[in-house]
Parts: structure tokens; sequence; C-alpha cells
């Protein structure tokens, strides 16, 4: 039961921080609102969410999948979740003194939003956020390190990383697609320009959060 209990909670979390980005404009939702304003079509309004969707989902596996092939040493598996968390601590920290924006995103070009959604989940940690998340759920599941074979071991590895990806890119577009349809169908572009919220201070503070609670739990 404390093991299914602990899966749950892991799984919400995935959820969760998926909402949390969605919500984040650093993330990219004003894009989606801007595309659709300066085009005067709605279609534009989703073609740049899914953009911004592809983006974020590649930016999760090409940071979830390194770790799954490292998962191949479970016997490891305890020391590789505690360096993971403190990676993210080490990121939160960093950018809790350092809240410039990377100034590369700003030469990505407005049609590549696919580009700039992965560069900018890589660049603030979106994915690297995940990892002690995606490393508490793969040891939830039962398995037998000393008698499983490598390949069985990293088919599940892989198919729990793709989840937690996919669950998590999911939550992040509806959250931060119903937050951008609102202010294209009533707030307008004025809205954008005057009523820009940061979350720097936050996303640095949640990063840490997520690292120290992952070593809490770490046994």
């Amino acid at each position: 039961m404390e093991g299914v209990d602990t899966a749950t909670a892991l799984w919400g979390a995935v959820v969760a921080s998926g909402i949390y980005h969605g919500i984040n404009p650093g993330m990219g939702w004003p894009l989606a609102v801007s595309a659709a304003l300066m085009d005067q079509k709605k279609g534009s309004f989703f073609k740049a969410l899914l953009a911004l969707a592809a983006g974020h989902l590649l930016a999760m596996a090409a940071i979830l999948f390194p770790f799954t092939a490292l998962l191949f040493l479970a016997e490891w598996q305890r020391e590789i979740q505690i360096g993971a968390a403190c990676l993210v601590i080490g990121l939160g920290v960093y950018l809790l003194f350092n809240r410039r924006h990377p100034r590369f995103l700003a030469r990505v070009p407005p049609t590549r939003l696919a580009l700039w959604s992965f560069l900018a989940a890589i660049a603030h940690g979106a994915g690297l956020m995940l990892v002690p998340i995606y490393l508490g759920i793969c040891r939830t599941i039962e398995t037998d390190a000393g008698h499983a074979a490598a390949s069985g071991l990293m088919a599940g590895n892989a198919g729990v990383a793709v989840s937690v990806a996919l669950a998590h890119t999911m939550a992040m577009t509806i959250s931060g697609g119903l937050v951008a349809w609102g202010v294209y169908q009533w707030l307008g572009l004025r809205f954008l320009s005057k009523s820009w919220f940061n979350l720097d201070l936050l996303w640095a503070l949640s990063l840490i959060l997520v690292g120290a609670i992952s070593l809490f739990f770490v046994h």
C-alpha cells in the first residue's frame, strides 16, 4: 500500500509540474497568443501551441532517456537518484542568483517555435526537474534487479520515461493553452505588454524544493 501511495504521489507530481510549467509564461504560451493575434487566425493559435508542446516533449525526452540508460546499473539506483537531486538543487541555486534569461533564446525566430520551446525547457531546467520524480517512480516498480535482463530493465525504464514525458507535456499544454486562450479571447495584446508576470524566483525555488523532497524520500 505504501508503494502504491508513493507511486500515486509521484505521478501527481509529474502532472502538477506540467501544470506549473504550462502557466509559467517563460515556457511560451504568450507566443501562441502573439501568433494568433498577428495572423488574426485561430488556427495559428493551435499551430503555435502544438509546436510549443512538441518542443517541450522533446526536451523532456532528451533529459530523461540518459538516466534511463544509467538505470541499467540497478544496484546504483539510490546513488543515481541522490546525484540527480543534488544536480536539480544546484541548478535551482544558480538560477536563484542569476535570473537573466539566456540570450540565445531571443535569437530563435518566431517561425521556429518547437526549437524555441525545446531550448527554453533545457535552459530553464524544466526537464531536469522531472528527473528525481522519474527516478522515484522507477524505484516503486517491483523488479528483481539481480535476475532481470538488461534489455528488460531498459525497456521498462524507457516506457516509464515516455509515460512521464507525455503526461507532463499534456498537463503543460492544457494548462498553458487555457491561459493563452483566455488572454487571446478576452485580454489581447495589451495585456501581454502591460501585465507580464515573472515567475523566475518561484521557478528557482521550485527546483530546490523538488530536489530537496527527492533527497528526503531516498532510502
